[in-house]
């Protein structure tokens, strides 16, 4: 048996903020647990609801240096869907009405504590990993502490660690000298070969030099961030550690994400009944939206952030023509104001055609998924993505830009010989973007029986996450060095 401890500042159902959640709450269910125990542990939010609390038990407490204090480091335990979590709990850190305060210092400081918990907890949970998987900048210190001070003792010699970026972008930044100050490293780290980076330290940067591997969410986006476009900042060391970075598609939990149970959805449906029962859906959101109530119209569905990596200039720049065409648009989202005021504004001039869904709501989101013929996600860059994994799985045929996640999971449709699962377009370009918009009314309005061998294809995709944990279970074999395959 060989035993890996996940160590992520979020993990579905304690606690959520986005995707890196729900990657650290469905791979340990889906890893094969005659070969491997998987375990997770995750910080003791007060902001997390009394439910999950209620299911935590205390196991033990200690007091460990930290930031010239001594600090108390409690230790609880819960058990759900066959999974152990443990919790380290400290109020002064973990206190606040969300996971991450939005102040770095703050935010490092927090999260250099927790790493450094983590691995003091080891010894006394009864349950010594081979490894040890940790999840973007918040717990790159892991793989840092476990070389600067743990590998001496006993417990821990040989002990592997495993780097994933779910976002480049955040890095956990700050000045050397209060970093240094708050971690207790020695200064001999922080060099441009370590954990310096452009006269800063950085926590990401720390956890990618010291790991034994590092993974990203996609094979497209492990190729792209060696690049300067994508790399932000650190493309040299990531080239440098090619040979042991690999991408793995994230999967969706398709329990939760079914059309045929999907409690949300008006009318349940599947690959063999979707050509009757889909279109009900539709109706039933036209009717709820006050869009007109029209079977044959093709509706587009955007489900997102609303920000510029998700490509809303793109859809801004050409927001008026799209408009003039046979479409209706349902937009479900917040984020920056300018593309909030943009789509209530495109609402109020069509409204008959555009609803504009200010606002975040998981039933609207699965009716969305579930009614659309269409779903456009244009980002300018996206590790993974979910939301085009979702409307594979319900049969709406995605609208993506190439790159990273949408690249390696949306085949583009091909005419000439009946492939492909959804639409796309190579260039961050806002009318290259209208033509496969175009392109894909074109085909749901003169060739339907070639739209619906989309839908075909779009729902016998497998991005479930057994997929992915196969893709996991090999690496960490690889690591641990017993080469093993599970089947």
């Amino acid at each position: 048996m060989k035993n890996i401890l996940f160590v992520a500042s979020e993990g579905v159902p304690f606690i959520k903020t986005g995707g890196l959640a729900d990657v650290v709450g469905s791979l340990p269910k889906c890893v094969d647990h005659e070969y491997f125990d998987v375990r997770v542990m995750l910080p003791k939010y007060t902001c997390m609801t009394q439910k999950m609390k209620d299911l935590m038990e205390y196991k033990t407490h200690f007091y460990m240096d930290f930031h010239w204090r001594n600090e108390y480091v409690g230790i609880l335990e819960a058990k759900v869907d066959g999974v152990i979590y443990y919790f380290i709990d400290n109020e002064s850190y973990f206190n606040g009405f969300k996971p991450y305060s939005g102040n770095v210092l703050d935010d490092i400081e927090k999260f250099a504590f927790f790493s450094k918990a983590a691995l003091s907890a080891i010894p006394l949970i009864g349950f010594v990993p081979d490894l040890i998987h940790c999840h973007d900048w918040q717990t790159g210190l892991v793989p840092v502490y476990l070389k600067e001070r743990f590998q001496g003792n006993e417990l821990f010699r040989g002990m592997k660690s495993v780097m994933t970026i779910h976002n480049l972008k955040f890095q956990g930044r700050w000045d050397v000298k209060s970093v240094r100050d708050i971690t207790g490293i020695p200064a001999y780290y922080f060099t441009p070969d370590k954990l310096e980076s452009y006269k800063d330290a950085n926590l990401l940067k720390g956890g990618l030099v010291y790991a034994d591997a590092i993974t990203t969410v996609s094979d497209t986006y492990a190729e792209e961030i060696k690049t300067p476009f994508y790399g932000e900042g650190l493309d040299g060391l990531l080239k440098a550690r090619s040979n042991d970075l690999r991408g793995i598609v994230n999967g969706i939990d398709y329990e939760e994400y079914n059309p045929e149970t999907d409690p949300y959805i008006e009318v349940h449906y599947n690959a063999k009944n979707f050509r009757k029962e889909k279109v009900k859906n539709k109706h039933a959101l036209q009717k709820e939206l006050n869009l007109e109530v029209d079977d044959k119209k093709m509706m587009i569905g955007i489900v997102s952030r609303l920000t510029d990596q998700k490509g809303f200039d793109l859809i801004a720049y050409i927001m008026d023509e799209l408009c003039h065409d046979e479409v209706q648009i349902v937009v479900l989202g917040t984020g920056e104001e300018r593309y909030e005021n943009m789509f209530r504004h495109f609402d109020w001039k069509y409204g008959n055609k555009v609803s504009a869904n200010i606002y975040y709501s998981e039933g609207l989101s699965h009716k969305i998924y579930a009614a659309c013929d269409a779903f456009l996600m244009p980002s300018m860059f996206e590790p993974c993505g979910l939301s085009q994994l979702m409307s594979l799985r319900y049969g709406t045929i995605p609208i993506v830009r190439e790159t990273g996640g949408l690249k390696d999971t949306v085949q583009p449709y091909n005419e000439y010989d009946g492939t492909g699962t959804g639409f796309s377009f190579a260039n961050y370009n806002a009318h290259e973007m209208l033509a496969s918009i175009r392109y894909a009314e074109k085909i749901y309005y003169d060739r339907k029986r070639e739209w619906n061998k989309l839908v075909d294809r779009a729902m016998a995709t497998d991005f479930s996450w057994h997929v992915s944990a196969r893709k996991y279970q090999e690496m960490y074999d690889w690591l641990i060095g017993d080469k093993q395959q599970q089947e």
